[in-house]
């Protein structure tokens, strides 16, 4: 019995939270269908988990590190394929978990920003995003790619639209929009591979396509997928639909998507670069490394310049993580060990911080009833624990030593500087220097001010949305210290993908 779950563990992860969406709707109460879905993402938590541990295990023997699940048992290429090695355990593990622990912190944010007779709707829906983002994971083949990438969007463009201020489903409009031109260039792209290779497997693809003398028609198709991916991953100057989906969607939306959704995407790009494009053909061939580190610095610095200008911490918050994007975008294009290492783990690093910090705004919007910075002021006398949180996820996100910040931005550096891109090593330091500006703002506002009216009528954010929190908080100082799990796989990951030897 044991045997066969483990088999069947590529498959459960995607069909558990896909089963469990409709029975929230049909259970049509909002307790039931929160304890529903938080028992689901626990059991796909630990699917991932066990799917990594397995992968992980073929590595460490010396096996090809993969597993292949035929669905409908048709051998691919003819039959789709799941396929999960070490880069796509990784991320479906972080997922998951991320996804288990925001369910924990939901329930009293969601009943103080979403009408009760939405409640398992939110719920059936979240699961919804988890099954695309998973499946986008798990998949070899390349049209299942656009298919669980439209199953996440379209959920996030729902649950988005949750929020309580008119401007959410406005906001959500233009995410729509704009992820819909995303997904067009990326079918579109798809569709000139199949008409080029008559297979959509991606390890397939890679093996049928002409990297030496590309005819033009996949270099059309590679760059409608660069560009459809690049939106959906919010790069400059592709992001405009981010700041307003963060800033208006519910609290605990945000804290899920902003730790998940863009990492997935960002999943994806290596998965095309690395698995479809191939490296050389990306980086020697075409200037695609030099173009990606042009967009990569001036959005760090454009997007850290706006964090600095916002009083909505969540507006802030959102302008942060298209920075953080850029960090992600140059250890891809450095095409090295370390630096690919440095971008793989800063996934990781950067959904432990930007979920747990979005988390900490949630609170303070549930006690204060606003996430504007003004409405903060003081509130470190009257809500300890939570502004605590916020220091010490803010010292992740500058990078400070013992943080998990510091782990793949010092990557990043060394990867920078063992390339000769000495420039580019000391812009990533001057760049983390405005992260330091907009995080103060926020810790001198809660410290060393007067308190607002709000805060000295607030009390102390419940144990129920605290708990989770800090666990992602301690997470970024955990993983900052013990690096083994987080950047260890991170590096074999990435030998795995440059096709070097260890």
């Amino acid at each position: 019995m044991m045997d066969a779950i483990l088999t069947h563990l590529p498959v459960l992860a995607i069909v558990l939270p896909m089963l469990a969406a409709p029975l929230c709707v049909v259970l049509h109460h909002s307790r039931a269908a929160f304890v529903l879905a938080l028992v689901v993402s626990a059991l796909t938590f630990a699917c991932s988990a066990g799917l990594l541990s397995q992968v992980w295990s073929l590595n460490q023997s010396g096996l090809p590190a993969f597993i292949s699940y035929e669905l409908g048992n048709w051998a691919p290429p003819y039959g789709i394929e799941y396929r999960v090695d070490l880069l796509s355990g990784f991320v479906m593990t972080f997922v998951s978990g991320i996804g288990m622990i925001v369910l924990a912190y939901a329930p009293a944010s969601v009943d103080d920003e979403i009408p009760r007779s939405k409640h398992y709707l939110f719920y059936a829906t979240y699961l919804l995003c988890m099954t695309g983002l998973l499946g986008m994971c798990v998949t070899g083949d390349l049209f299942n790619v656009f298919v669980f990438l439209e199953i996440s969007s379209l959920s996030s463009y729902a649950l988005i639209s949750l929020g309580r201020s008119r401007r959410a489903p406005l906001a959500a409009f233009q995410y729509l929009i704009l992820g819909s031109i995303g997904a067009t260039f990326i079918l579109i792209g798809i569709g000139l591979l199949y008409q080029m290779t008559g297979t959509l497997n991606m390890a397939d693809i890679a093996a049928r396509l002409p990297h030496d003398h590309a005819p033009r028609t996949i270099l059309v198709a590679f760059s409608f997928l660069i560009i459809g991916l690049c939106v959906k991953m919010a790069v400059f100057p592709l992001h405009t639909w981010l700041p307003n989906a963060y800033t208006y969607a519910p609290s605990v939306v945000t804290c899920f998507v902003a730790a998940t959704a863009t990492k997935v995407s960002v999943y994806a790009f290596i998965r095309l670069i690395y698995g479809i494009i191939t490296p050389g053909f990306a980086f020697d061939t075409l200037p695609l490394d030099s173009e990606l580190m042009f967009f990569s610095l001036v959005g760090i610095f454009i997007a850290s310049i706006a964090a600095i200008y916002q009083d909505n911490v969540k507006r802030l918050l959102a302008y942060s993580s298209v920075a953080q994007i850029g960090y992600m975008l140059l250890g891809i294009s450095m095409a090295t060990p370390t630096g690919l290492t440095g971008g793989i783990v800063h996934m990781f690093n950067h959904a432990l911080i930007k979920g747990g910090l979005f988390m900490v705004a949630g609170c303070f919007a549930l006690r204060l009833g606003s996430v504007q910075l003004s409405d903060w002021r003081g509130a470190g006398r009257t809500m300890p624990w939570t502004s605590l949180a916020w220091a010490i996820g803010g010292l992740g996100l500058i990078g400070v030593p013992l943080t998990v910040g510091f782990v793949s931005k010092w990557m990043l550096l060394t990867g920078a500087f063992e390339s000769g891109r000495w420039s580019i090593g000391l812009m990533m330091l001057l760049s983390s220097l405005l992260a330091v500006v907009y995080v103060w703002r926020v810790v001198e506002t809660l410290y060393f001010t007067e308190p607002s009216a709000a805060a000295k009528r607030a009390t102390e954010a419940p144990l129920s949305m605290l708990i989770p929190t800090y666990v992602l908080i301690f997470a970024t100082l955990v993983f900052g210290v013990w690096t083994p799990w987080s950047a260890g796989i991170a590096h074999q990951a990435a030998i795995a993908l440059l096709g070097v030897t260890p």
